[in-house]
Parts: structure tokens; sequence; C-alpha cells
């Protein structure tokens, strides 16, 4: 009785991956999950755009993703925005963005030709690029993080004071929350390397974002790094490693 259960719940696994991998892989849906994957909410009217279909078929498009549980609906006044469920499904994207860059022996391609693109950019609602992976690689190196494999990281004591000298002081923002993790490692697309998400990678591109070094460019992933922001991300993460962020 026991197996038998056990084999219908791996059947209901089974049709529930195959139904998310079909939405996925059709291609103007992947084209609109591709385009919220800097975090941004967007209009069916703009999704379409973006697909290249109809407004009307976009938002039959859009209503089984939504149905799926890979995006969410945000209605302000008469319009209806949308934007991804959560940071697990842009996890998945990036991975998927991964694997199907990867290239036969010999012959290894990885991320975008854009060099803005590839310097620094959002994933999700964190940094990615070598911005992304230098920031973490920094935190890694002053020990204020602890990578737990590709699962989860933790934390540490000096995490504080190591924070605090970019501006952010985490201890009372993500004290007592729940649901989404402190901090995890992503890999990047462009770089085949980890850089951070969860809760402090969110919030430390929100920073980075407020302070006026970062600004969103138009229609793109890609972040610029303003000249106040090239000065306190360099001070931060030291001159060897800044110089490997700017070089291209």
């Amino acid at each position: 009785m026991r197996a038998r259960a056990c084999g219908k719940l791996g059947a209901m696994n089974t049709n529930r991956l195959s139904h998310i991998a079909a939405l996925i892989g059709e291609p103007a849906r992947t084209a609109m999950l591709m385009a919220l994957m800097d975090g941004r909410a967007l209009t069916a009217h703009e999704l379409a755009g973006v697909g290249r279909i109809a407004a009307a078929t976009a938002s039959r498009h859009l209503g089984l993703l939504v149905e799926a549980g890979l995006l969410q609906v945000e209605r302000q006044g008469r319009h209806r925005y949308h934007r991804l469920a959560s940071g697990e499904v842009a996890q998945v994207l990036e991975g998927l963005v991964c694997l199907a860059g990867a290239q036969p022996a010999g012959r290894v391609i990885t991320g975008p030709r854009d060099g803005d693109l590839r310097r620094a950019r959002t994933c999700y609602d964190h940094l990615a690029g070598r911005l992304g992976v230098a920031i973490a690689d920094h935190l890694r190196a002053e020990n204020a993080i602890t990578w737990e494999g590709e699962a989860g990281a933790q934390l540490t004591p000096t995490a504080d004071a190591v924070l605090q000298r970019l501006g952010v002081a985490p201890s009372g923002l993500l004290a007592g929350r729940s649901g989404r993790v402190v901090c995890r490692p992503c890999l990047d697309w462009s770089e085949r390397r980890s850089h951070l998400a969860g809760r402090l990678g969110a919030m430390i591109c929100a920073h980075c974002l407020d302070q006026g070094w970062l600004a969103r460019t138009e229609r793109s992933r890609a972040l610029r790094i303003t000249p106040s922001g090239a000065l306190a991300l360099r001070d931060w993460l030291g001159v060897a490693r800044w110089l490997d962020v700017v070089g291209d």
C-alpha cells in the first residue's frame, strides 16, 4: 500500500516537472521570463513586444505562467504588472541559461558578448556578472560568509564589520525573517562561478542602487557603474579585485 502511494506521488512530481519544463520551453514564454530576470514588473503589452507575439497571445501565455506559479501579478489601478514569482524561479532560469550555453569540448563560449552585461547586471534582485562574483569572493576572503557547497551559505560573526564598511548593516534587517534564505550561492551565467543571492544579495544590490553607485540601463539587465560607485566599490573590494571587475 505504501509503495503504491509513493509511486503515485512520484508520478505526480514527474507530471508537474514535465508541465513546468514545457511552459518554460516555449520560445515566446522563455523570452518573457528572461525579460523579467532584472526583478522588475512588466505589463502584458510590454512582454508581448519582448516575445514578438500579439497581445492576446501574450495574455494566454502569461495566464499559464501565473497558474503554474512561475509568475505573479500585481494590480495597480487599471494596470496589471507581471514579475517572477520568486528568487527560486530566477535561479532555475539562470541555471538553464548556463546549461544552454554549454558548448562541445574545444569551443567554450560563456555569457553575453555585451561587455556591460558581463561587467555588472541584475539577476532577479541581486548583483551578477564580474561585480557580483567579486563581491561574493570578497565576502568569502574576509570570512564574512561561508559556502556550504552550492546548496547554501552562512553569515559568520565577522559579517557585520565587513558589511558595515560598505554601509550595509544586516543584523537587524535579517533577524527574525522567515521564508527566503539569508544568503546562498547562485551560479553566474557569464562567469561560471557563484555570485551572492538571497536576502543579503538583494540588500547589497538595493544599497548600491540607492547610493547611486549603480544605475539601471533601459531595456537591459546591465548596470552602469557610476564614478562615485567606482570609488566606493574599489575602496571596499580592494584595487586588485576591482581591476578584475572593470577589465575587459
